[in-house]
């Protein structure tokens, strides 16, 4: 037995549960395992609501068939760490939760997760089957874009999106082997199309989010969405949604927002560079990011929001599962939807290396503006603020210079960082 300090609020990884009248094992199970099919956690048996200790109940003095009993009525079986502590003159019981790579239910089949409520508190709550697949999504178990989409057939195929496939690829260098197939060995390639038991070719839902017809995608993935939005001070100059396939979506939003991305110029020995607000490499990067990346299980739009504070750029769903703000910049790429990623890396619309992320950077840092701020994303939605602040003129011209000495090649993100 030891000293442990209790946590001082609930949160959505720490949970208390009095035990004076003997807390139920069925409900102890299910609290589990919301924690483990959320972020992982601790509950603290034996605690009030507002985290004072109340002690165990005798029938809870010794708890060293905790274990057994979580691992008997859990499928698959959960594996938690329970230790007892004294405080404030009281046993009171801590039992750690390990967050669980896959779905955790109970024998009879209940599956729950935790949630914050519009007060902060946490709640259980059940596990829809959109979520439970969203879930394999973030730690890549499936691949939701490289399903079938109910109810849609090859008619759900725009020509006009067919075309502006091959011209992108086209003008943004992507994978030239593509332009010499025709559509049905494009579908293929590209994974645009798979086969049923019968044979039968229909769209994924990454076919019908790059070459779809606007109306299916209306019908057939309703979180499918894009907003852009221009604030200046309390005046909305664009506030407009659109359910466009990806490639028509991504021209009508950079369409949209050069006449918002003023241009300047710098005179650098015998060059004159630009200087735009926004640099638009780092703006495509993060807006296609924002689309390839998010959760298609939930419902929300991608906002793309310029305002007098910078471009902001969030989408639904967070961070997937072993890539944190902290190594964003060294872990290997791992995207939520990996046949979508494939698909835009060949078209030539993300970063080939899947290092999109070292653009954003660098569009920022060679300017010397301050580096990306992801640090509003939680478990739920990734946020990218890219600031707007005038740029550092001296601190361009020793970059430029630098590498126009190494033949035009641009400076890697570290030597960038350093210079900063």
């Amino acid at each position: 037995m030891s000293n442990q300090s209790i946590p001082s609020t609930e949160s959505l990884t720490v949970e208390f549960k009095s035990d004076r009248k003997r807390y139920p094992d069925n409900e102890l199970i299910e609290a589990l395992i919301g924690l483990a099919n959320t972020e992982g956690g601790e509950l603290w048996l034996g605690v009030e609501d507002n985290g004072t200790p109340t002690g165990l109940h005798e029938a809870h003095q010794n708890l060293l068939g905790l274990p057994g009993l979580v691992a008997a009525r859990t499928s698959p079986s959960l594996a938690i760490s329970v230790t007892q502590h004294e405080t404030g003159g009281v046993s009171v019981a801590r039992i750690q939760v390990p967050k669980s790579r896959s779905e955790v239910a109970t024998t009879s089949g209940m599956y729950l997760r935790r949630r914050l409520k519009q007060d902060g508190t946490p709640e259980n709550i059940p596990m829809l089957p959109h979520e439970r697949s969203s879930r394999a999504s973030h730690f890549g178990l499936a691949d939701t874009s490289a399903q079938p989409v109910a109810g849609t057939t090859l008619a759900d195929f725009d020509p006009l999106e067919r075309e502006r496939l091959r011209q992108t690829i086209r003008q943004y260098g992507g994978d030239r082997v593509l332009l010499e197939l025709d559509d049905e060995a494009l579908d293929g390639a590209l994974g645009f199309t798979t086969r049923t038991d019968t044979g039968e070719r229909v769209p994924t839902l990454t076919g019908l989010l790059v070459i779809g017809r606007e109306e299916a995608l209306r019908e057939r993935v309703p979180t499918h969405e894009l907003a852009f939005q221009v604030l200046a001070r309390e005046n909305v100059a664009f506030n407009e949604f659109r359910r466009f396939p990806l490639l028509k979506a991504l021209e009508w939003l950079e369409t949209n927002f050069r006449p918002h991305n003023p241009e300047n110029e710098v005179q650098i020995g015998l060059f004159r560079v630009p200087v735009p607000k926004v640099d638009m490499g780092a703006f495509r990067e993060a807006v296609a990011n924002a689309l390839v990346h998010r959760d298609y299980h939930r419902l929300g739009a991608v906002h793309v929001r310029m305002d007098d504070s910078g471009l902001t750029v969030s989408n639904p769903g967070g961070l997937v599962e072993g890539v944190t703000l902290q190594n964003l910049l060294t872990t290997e790429p791992r995207p939520r939807n990996p046949l979508l990623a494939d698909a835009m890396k060949r078209i030539g619309i993300v970063e080939r290396s899947g290092r999109g992320v070292d653009k954003i950077y660098r569009g920022m840092l060679r300017f010397g503006r301050p580096e990306p701020d992801y640090s509003r994303t939680d478990h739920s939605s990734v946020i990218l603020q890219l600031a707007t602040v005038a740029a550092d003129e001296v601190f361009l011209k020793l970059v430029v210079e630098q590498e126009n000495q190494q033949n035009g090649i641009s400076l890697p993100i570290d030597t960038l960082i350093v210079l900063a």
